[in-house]
């Protein structure tokens, strides 16, 4: 598969042996009067262009560099296939926005969402031999019904928004599983009791058991068995080794689970998060999150990096200027990107892209919460993510029973990590009191935050809702200094003179934070330029602004709360 691109296996935390990459080379046609289907599309032997998948069609990498509005876009392959006694799964591990799915003509049903997998067992549409797929992704942008991120609504990229992905954007594939197969799985570790929750949940299987068995470093060290009944098996692992997951030090397990003739295998960190009303503890022990603003751009791939390296390599620039963490801003980060924060310690907040969705609006609101469901299902096994963001910088006028729905929704299916209702402006029910600020003057920037030390709001003009109180401070945007060698772009205030200036100011502002013994973590805008966005620590070629030891110094110096 060395020619195919992004051919690495997409889904890392739930392996099988039979695996059959799709990316490469489909057919593609834009369709801008949604008239694919009354043109007879779905059933056409040829589209009138190519694109090179997984990457959208406005990328470079995509070969085509369409950046114009598209409503419509279709897609088509074939592919050979050799009947057999097992079901045969289709993935597209992401597409924006609705998507319909066709196996030689025959409808396989539409998912609504640009971030989430879509799965279809397309077993009984096949032939034996030669097969069609068909794929019509419709998208609008500016609609407010849909949630876009941090894609541009205007027709260029502006501001702090940028060029949009239309389509197909993560990985194509197909594998095989028995009838009775694993269909997902939900593990909770407890590090204090040295435990592994696990919730499996089966198709075809009832009656049948399932099997885990976990190990670290090739060592068995717990197993456990249950009957599936109601297509779910639970069983707690009983782990004889306490190896924790820590920032810093990825430490992971690994984990087979197999049910009749279906093997998977797996992996999961041992570690507790909670916060005690003032800090995060990890695994009983306080964590100050350094954290910085990634919105996971690349200037030729656009949402979807180039290669899996460098995905891995982005952890690693952040690492290098002193950085613990991410905020994963306005967008779901692909499974390989989290998987390579769990090999690394590197701790995240999961979050969405809410922005282009008119939350005020209830209609719009069925768009938004099936969504955040699938995403706290795919990604609630990553030990790397420790709380919970769905919101960002949302309207004033939002509607608080949205926002304690979200709140109730998320803590019912995960109670196990933190969470933030609204980033920024509007809290209404959250566990973490955060705020942006991106005052460029320390002294103005330090008093902006003495309220809190008596438990009181800050002096941010953009705040409304409850008060901190005894919550964890998280100042989750702040910074944001333009550098740029280019010209024009933009950052927040005055652009510095010379690098003296700019490292002086990131100096006076981070030490603002890190002397307020009511905040616990920070969140620094940004680890690269973004197009015309000239912020980053880095240029949107991934080239280091300034050297990273000297950032590394400023960023890593203790804080208050861990002197």
């Amino acid at each position: 598969m060395t020619n195919i691109p992004r051919s690495e296996y997409p889904r890392p935390q739930m392996v099988r042996d039979s695996y059959i990459c799709l990316n490469g080379e489909w057919q593609f046609e834009i369709d801008h009067g949604k008239s694919g289907r009354a043109r007879g599309l779905i059933d056409a032997p040829a589209l009138s262009g190519k694109i090179n998948l997984p990457f959208c069609p406005e990328s470079k990498l995509s070969g085509i560099g369409y950046t114009d509005f598209m409503a419509s876009v279709w897609y088509k392959r074939d592919v050979e296939i050799a009947k057999s006694d097992k079901r045969v799964l289709l993935h597209i591990d992401a597409c924006d926005y609705n998507c319909e799915v066709w196996v030689n003509g025959q409808s396989c049903g539409i998912h609504y969402g640009g971030s989430t997998p879509i799965v279809h067992d397309i077993t009984d549409k096949l032939n034996d031999g030669r097969n069609t797929i068909t794929v019509c992704a419709e998208d609008d942008t500016r609609s407010g019904k849909q949630p876009g991120g941090k894609q541009s609504v205007r027709y260029a990229s502006s501001g702090c928004s940028y060029t949009r992905t239309t389509g197909i954007w993560q990985s194509v594939w197909m594998e095989e599983v028995p009838a009775a197969h694993i269909a997902s799985m939900k593990l909770t570790p407890s590090a204090a009791n040295g435990t592994l929750l696990c919730e499996i949940l089966c198709e075809n299987a009832d009656g049948l058991t399932v099997t885990a068995e976990a190990s670290y470093e090739g060592r068995p060290v717990g197993s456990a068995s249950a009957a599936v009944c109601y297509g779910q098996a639970r069983m707690i692992i009983a782990l004889t080794e306490k190896q924790l997951w820590e920032v810093g030090n990825g430490r992971l397990y690994d984990l087979k689970l197999t049910v009749g003739d279906d093997t998977i295998t797996s992996y999961f960190g041992l570690r507790d998060v909670v916060y005690d009303g003032s800090k995060m503890l990890l695994n009983g022990k306080p964590v100050y999150q350094r954290l910085v603003l990634d919105q996971g751009f690349y200037p030729d791939g656009i949402w979807t990096a180039p290669s899996d390296d460098e995905l891995k390599a982005d952890i690693e620039r952040s690492l290098a200027m002193g950085f613990n963490g991410a905020r994963l801003h306005q967008k779901v980060f692909e499974p390989r990107f989290l998987y390579h924060c769990d090999k690394l310690g590197y701790i995240v907040w999961g979050e969405h892209g809410n922005w282009g969705l008119d939350l005020s609006r209830e209609s719009c609101w069925a768009g938004f919460l099936p969504e955040w469901l699938e995403i706290m299902q795919r990604d609630y096994n990553h030990p790397a993510i420790i709380g919970w963001c769905p919101l960002n910088e949302t309207q004033k006028n939002q509607d608080t029973r949205f926002v304690t729905m979200l709140y109730d929704m998320t803590k019912a299916f995960d109670p196990t990590r933190m969470f933030i209702d609204c980033s920024g402006w509007l809290h209404v029910k959250t566990e973490v009191y955060d705020t942006h600020n991106y005052d460029q003057n320390p002294e103005t920037f330090r008093t902006n935050f003495e309220p809190l030390k008596e438990g009181k709001a800050p002096l941010c003009k953009d705040y409304v809702g409850i008060i901190p109180d005894k919550r964890m401070s998280f100042v989750s945007e702040y910074g944001g200094i333009k550098w740029s060698d280019k010209q024009g772009g933009w950052g927040y205030g005055n652009e510095p003179q010379t690098k003296e200036e700019f490292l002086t100011r990131l100096k006076d502002l981070t030490d603002v934070l890190l002397d307020n013994e009511k905040i616990s973590a920070y969140c620094y805008t940004q680890l690269t330029d973004v197009e015309q966005e000239q912020n980053g620590l880095y240029t949107y070629e991934r080239q280091a602004k300034f050297p990273p030891e000297e950032i590394h110094a400023i960023l890593s110096r203790k804080s208050k709360i861990e002197e």
